[in-house]
């Protein structure tokens, strides 16, 4: 199949790119032209809101399906859908899992969980998107489907509650400085490999079952937010200094972790996958989490270059802890 990706060097999609160039598609992706394309792939670069671009790269590429990694609200959906529309046989929207409720009702999150996350705004111009792209199927047969990610990571990510792309988060802990963790970090969490996820989403593309659906791709292993800092350290031969602080006060402190937190990490997210495995029978992501941060943590410790040190990662923990420091230990 002749495949369009809007976006397509990112944490997950390059590694989609990867797997279904590997199964033998022919993939386009029209990018900003900010990260290097691997040799093999046809490359458009331009903007995605740029209209006569996108169209542009819909005639050079005639691709039979056109996978959206950069649509983040409905005015981009309501730009870019009318030059698809009776041009492809399949538009696969990436939305998210923050789409669900937050927090569940009930674990495992299915596609039948009920949605509406009333602490983020990224993720209600998710679910924005995502009605918007149902009225289009129910009304015109617009062939969607949707996808929604968890907290996936690549070699260029070590997760965290704070930012997880680049290497700050480990930097600091082999430093010997303290992380906090919201609550008592006892909450599950479920973390996904790129190129795993990238093996159930190849097999969404292109598939007649999955117009008109909606599916989310994560792993089955759940870990609990100490765990999961446990692990990174010991991929990086340290033991962490993990400092529980309420979720409610961390939002006081750095509000902006609000949405990320009350609207995400906090709560515990585990996943059933059945309804892709309905499609792909079989499919279990096949990494864990131990595996797949060593993996990470190598591979940017050979490539320094990549490593990413956000300084804003620090300044966050350091003012979480600082304000926590006051509050249980008030001065005389």
């Amino acid at each position: 199949m002749r495949i369009l990706f809007l976006g397509g060097t990112g944490n997950i999609s390059s590694a989609c790119a990867a797997r279904l160039h590997q199964e033998g598609h022919e993939v386009w992706i029209l990018s900003r032209g900010r990260r290097p394309v691997p040799a093999g792939y046809r490359t458009i670069v331009g903007e995605r809101r740029d209209l006569p671009r996108l169209g542009e790269a819909l005639s050079q590429a005639n691709p039979e399906v056109v996978l959206d990694w950069l649509g983040f609200e409905p005015a981009d959906l309501e730009l870019g859908v009318p030059v698809f529309r009776g041009r492809v046989r399949q538009y696969v929207f990436i939305s998210s899992a923050t789409v669900y409720q937050k927090p569940p009702g009930r674990l495992p999150i299915t596609e039948d969980t009920p949605l509406g996350n009333p602490f983020w705004e990224y993720a209600q111009q998710k679910l924005r998107c995502e009605v918007w792209l149902r009225q289009r199927w129910e009304e015109e047969r617009f062939p969607i489907t949707i996808v929604r990610p968890s907290h996936t990571y690549s070699h260029l990510w070590v997760p965290n509650p704070v930012s997880s792309a680049g290497y700050a988060f480990a930097a600091r802990l082999e430093r010997g400085e303290p992380v906090f963790v919201p609550d008592e970090g006892t909450s599950l969490w479920t973390l996904t490999a790129a190129t795993d996820f990238a093996v159930g989403f190849a097999a969404l593309v292109g598939r007649e079952e999955a117009i008109g659906e909606a599916f989310h791709i994560t792993s089955d292993e759940a870990l609990t937010w100490r765990q999961i800092i446990g692990e990174i350290g010991a991929a990086l031969g340290v033991r962490p200094e993990i400092v529980p602080v309420p979720t409610e006060f961390i939002c006081q402190s750095v509000p902006e972790l609000s949405g990320n937190l009350k609207g995400d990490k906090a709560h515990s997210a585990v996943f059933d996958n059945s309804k892709l495995r309905r499609l792909l029978p079989g499919f279990r992501c096949g990494k864990p989490f131990a595996a797949g941060i060593r993996e990470a943590i190598e591979w940017m410790r050979h490539h320094p270059e990549d490593r990413n040190l956000n300084p804003k990662v620090d300044t966050i923990i350091d003012k979480v802890l600082q304000d926590w420091k006051r509050v249980e230990r008030p001065a005389a």
